[in-house]
């Protein structure tokens, strides 16, 4: 095991690293319900079939889409093990699969055009830009791309992901609620239901309780508190963990009928570059573009902000293996895409595992087990509810705030590119946004100033092309 992946290299052990990977398991697992349900817009019981669409043809595609999520997950996440060796797992990215519902599934039942031809030209799109993002793995423009950042932004991102992550957690355990007025608000502990604010109150207890163990220094502090949690759960609301297995086989039936290979059906590939839902070949480059685009930024900032998280970066500041990781992460959309998802990237919720000490591929490995099991026994992932995970998550985003201290705050041109990045990876829910609109701000800035110099052609690519995606793509 040693030989395989490096564990005195990396000052790590065997048990440090199944635990990691348990920690990230569990972080991520609401992906294998969320994930469907979101392609499917909701499922059965969803927004879509309420604006009339087809149940039963919406129930098939959250079926296809539910085993292909946990294939794809397996896939990218044993590639990061044995290929890149790195802590990094991988599953269906969220944004991209409300946007994948959005133009394909849903946009194709408001156009007219029949859902599971919508759904099957959605896979065509991503089955190209993964196969776009694979050319730019192989010929190593990703990782000159990626080790072309400017300063500022490398020591950014890691800041900003552990805000994006912080606030998914404090969303996911309905801390931080939905309003009208201010967008959002402060969960009601004195007039909510209980329902509503156990979990709230759980995920709280849970931040601290991991912090504490920290300071204790006791091992394991990460995932014990998540454990925690998820026992306070349980007693609060008087629940008993669901292990109901009644729709497994129809969800394998529907993945070999519709999902695995659907791009290949019928009039998918048609449809992608002419249905009345896409609009045309321009409109289809362009959400190949912006997909690929999207799927490219998010994976580099989650490769710096974990790498740095792990004190995995090189002499030059950069993660180790990256070229690796990032053609792994393609090759997943790739595959993900025959199997019947959307784009498949590497996830944020792996900086639980690295908190929790995974600097190996051993921890992708005890990860991607884990989602195996999920093919056979899908209610494991549901035992740990989102309020037990939220904690990791929240305190994972509290590690990675200190990169921001780095960043030189006494020159504009630094600072403000380095914030907006920051700032914009959680308000707008978005990793690459926060990129994009950082690179932005960092060559307008640098133009203005007099300060512009041959190794920002780079930083002024990205720019151009997050410009040309806010112009054209809403999202």
């Amino acid at each position: 095991m040693d030989k395989l992946f490096n564990l005195r290299d990396r000052k790590t052990t065997v048990r440090a690293e199944v635990f990691a990977g348990l920690t990230t398991f569990f972080a991520m697992a609401y992906i294998v319900f969320v994930n469907p349900a979101q392609v499917a817009a909701g499922g059965v019981s969803g927004w879509l079939v309420g604006a009339g669409a087809d149940a039963a043809t919406i129930g098939r595609i959250w079926n296809a889409v539910y085993i292909a999520s946990i294939l794809s997950a397996v896939i990218g996440t044993l590639l990061m093990a044995f290929y890149a060796k790195l802590p990094f797992a991988q599953a269906c990215g969220m944004g991209l699969n409300a946007f994948f519902c959005t133009c394909f599934v849903a946009g194709a039942h408001f156009s007219g055009v029949d859902v599971m031809d919508g759904y099957h030209s959605g896979l065509v799109i991503i089955f190209l830009s993964g196969l776009l993002f694979l050319i730019l793995s192989i010929t190593g423009a990703r990782e000159y791309i990626a080790r072309s950042l400017p300063d500022c932004l490398k020591k950014a991102i890691p800041a900003g992901i552990g805000l994006f992550i912080a606030f998914i957690g404090f969303q996911n355990a309905g801390i931080i609620q939905a309003n009208q007025y201010t967008l959002v608000q402060f969960t009601d502990f004195h007039g909510g239901e209980w329902a509503t604010v156990a979990p709230a109150l759980v995920a709280l207890i849970g931040t601290l309780i991991i912090g504490i163990l920290a300071k204790l220094k006791v091992k394991g502090n990460v995932i014990l508190g998540v454990f925690a949690s998820a026992i306070l759960y349980y007693l609060f609301l008087g629940k008993t963990p669901d292990f109901s297995m009644s729709s497994v086989g129809q969800s394998f039936a529907d993945f070999g009928k519709y999902g695995l290979g659907g791009l290949f059906s019928g009039t998918a590939w048609k449809l992608a570059f002419g249905g009345a839902h896409i609009g045309g070949i321009f409109s289809a480059l362009i959400l190949i573009i912006t997909f690929s685009l999207v799927d490219m930024f998010d994976t580099i900032g989650t490769l710096y902000g974990t790498a740095a998280q792990a004190n995995m970066l090189d002499e030059h500041g950069d993660p180790v293996n990256m070229n690796r990781a990032m053609s792994c992460d393609s090759i997943a959309t790739v595959a993900g895409a025959l199997l019947g998802t959307s784009t498949t990237t590497t996830f944020v919720e792996s900086a639980a595992g690295v908190a929790e000490g995974g600097r190996t591929g051993l921890t992708s490995l005890t990860t991607a087990l884990c989602f195996v099991l999920c093919l056979f026994l899908s209610p494991l992932a549901s035992v740990i509810p989102t309020a037990a995970t939220a904690p990791a998550l929240i305190y994972v985003g509290v590690l990675m705030l200190k990169s921001i201290s780095r960043v030189d705050m006494d020159d504009p041109t630094s600072a403000v590119p380095a914030f907006l990045a920051l700032i914009m990876m959680p308000l707008t829910y978005s990793i690459a946004n926060g990129i994009g609109i950082g690179a932005i701000a960092y060559v307008v800035m640098r133009l203005c100033t007099g300060k512009y110099e041959k190794k920002d052609i780079v930083a002024t690519a990205i720019g151009v092309l997050f410009i040309l995606k806010f112009a054209f793509i809403t999202m």
